[in-house]
């Protein structure tokens, strides 16, 4: 597992490299980073169709968007930090841990969110029916250890388990690993990894693909309903200092989202030309017409992992409400 993590790091490092050349800027420059899957669909709309363009013309400003894709929230965090980075899109756990670092500083506060996507953890031991099954012989792949939403939606279910103290219970069994990499493990086999907690399409895949492979656990369970797991963040500073650039770019978010529920099967054709992907065609289209599946900028549901994090020492602020860690946007105004 060693040479490809070091081959991805290499990879995130020259990526973001390229975007700090660019250093501070003026107004009519955005420089964004996703991840994989499906859940950054809003993104590959808004750049495939070249819609943060179309509505910063609309304001009469020309803007030039970069985008790299790089692969957990650590990664995520130290960009946007550094000021390699002016949009993040990572899990609600990453963005809760930099809004809470930052208060009086940067001011780190989301965007927006990508939507509600049911992520699930998958396992191929047979022996393993729930989480409590784990053994230190299994392996569970996710983002970003102890960092990102999965990891955070698997020490809520561990304290749900064995108490809030053994929270991070599972965390010494966890590896990291891009799920595109962790998928391959789980479908052919052959590595130390026998679990995956994912995202679609990666888990639909993991079960279409391998007969030994089932859901241990759902993150809606652990949320308790439907959740906004990932989404969009940024400082203050940049929010402030660039509002046409700004709105140029939530707007962008919204018509994307309202692109892709108008036009379902586009959008998986869209999905899977812009990732060059080989998933199957029926499986994406699956996802994205899931009643389970809303593609919004409202978050929904982020607040009972906020509540977790502080609980158990995660994050040393807590927030009041979901409108603490969200900028007051319109489209946050029912944030919860």
């Amino acid at each position: 597992m060693q040479p490809i993590r070091k081959r991805l790091a290499a990879l995130g490092t020259a990526a973001l490299l390229g975007f700090s050349a660019a250093g501070a800027h003026a107004e009519g420059q955005i420089r964004i980073a996703d991840q994989f899957g499906i859940v950054y669909l809003l993104l590959d709309v808004a750049k495939d169709q070249k819609l943060i363009e179309k509505h910063g013309k609309a304001h009469g400003l020309d803007i030039t968007v970069s985008q790299v894709t790089l692969s957990g929230g650590s990664a995520m965090n130290d960009a946007l930090l550094s000021g390699s980075l002016d949009i993040a899109a990572a899990g609600v756990g990453p963005m809760l841990t930099l809004w809470d670092r930052t208060r009086g500083r940067q001011n780190v506060r989301g965007v927006a969110s990508l939507g509600n996507f049911p992520y699930y953890l998958v396992s191929t031991n047979p022996a393993v029916k729930t989480i409590a099954d784990f053994s230190d012989k299994d392996r569970i792949a996710l983002p970003a250890v102890g960092v990102s939403v999965q990891s955070r939606i698997l020490q809520m279910a561990a304290a749900k388990t064995w108490g809030d103290a053994q929270h991070n219970k599972l965390d010494k069994i966890s590896v990291a690993l891009p799920h595109p990499e962790a998928t391959a493990a789980i479908t052919k086999g052959g590595t130390e990894i026998n679990a995956h907690f994912a995202n679609p399409p990666f888990q639909e895949q993991e079960l279409a693909a391998n007969p030994a492979a089932k859901v241990v656990l759902k993150s809606y369970d652990v949320l308790g309903g439907p959740a906004s797991a990932t989404v969009l963040y940024t400082t203050e500073k940049f929010r402030t200092e660039n509002p046409k650039t700004y709105r140029a770019f939530t707007a962008a978010l919204a018509e994307a989202a309202q692109w892709i529920s108008a036009n379902p099967e586009a959008a998986a054709d869209l999905f899977l030309r812009v990732n060059k992907s080989k998933v199957d065609r029926k499986l994406v289209l699956d996802i994205v017409k899931s009643p389970e599946v809303q593609f919004k900028l409202a978050p929904q549901n982020t607040y009972a992992l906020a509540d977790f994090m502080h609980r158990v020492g995660a994050i040393k602020n807590k927030p009041a409400s979901a409108r603490d860690y969200f900028f007051d946007d319109p489209h946050n105004a029912g944030a919860n």
